[in-house]
């Protein structure tokens, strides 16, 4: 981030977001913002707030769903409908959750939470 007072705004501009993600202009290092644009004409959970004259903003929920949607697509090649998918039916919002609830062997429900968990894998698995 350029400056600190930026961390504690709730609201980012599109180039704050781009350079949240590292999304750079291979060519010339600039920042890419026309990706975030394009995300959020193909993914509906991508809805930032249209203020001043249609700038941009974006808040800490749609900050996290675009990281979700870099990481499926640029890092564990995803294509954009299995991405879709995956947004459309919380996957990976359901494997959140789940890894967020502390699991311990003594816990009765163990098995059911290692159950959830392997099926939202292999359901992932067969996006792709």
């Amino acid at each position: 981030m350029k400056t600190s007072n930026k961390l504690d705004k709730a609201y980012k501009t599109i180039s704050e977001v781009a350079e949240i993600l590292d999304l750079k202009n291979k060519k010339n290092g600039k920042l890419s913002t026309h990706t975030i644009r394009f995300w959020e004409k193909t993914f509906k959970q991508v809805r930032p707030k249209l203020l001043n004259s249609k700038r941009r903003y974006y808040d800490k929920s749609s900050i996290e769903i675009l990281k979700k949607i870099k990481f499926l697509l640029k890092d564990q090649g995803f294509k954009i409908e299995g991405v879709k998918k995956l947004l459309n039916n919380e996957l990976t919002f359901n494997l959140d959750d789940t890894a967020k609830k502390s699991i311990s062997y003594d816990d009765r429900s163990f098995k059911l939470k290692l159950n959830k968990i392997s099926n939202i894998i292999k359901d992932i698995k067969n996006l792709k």
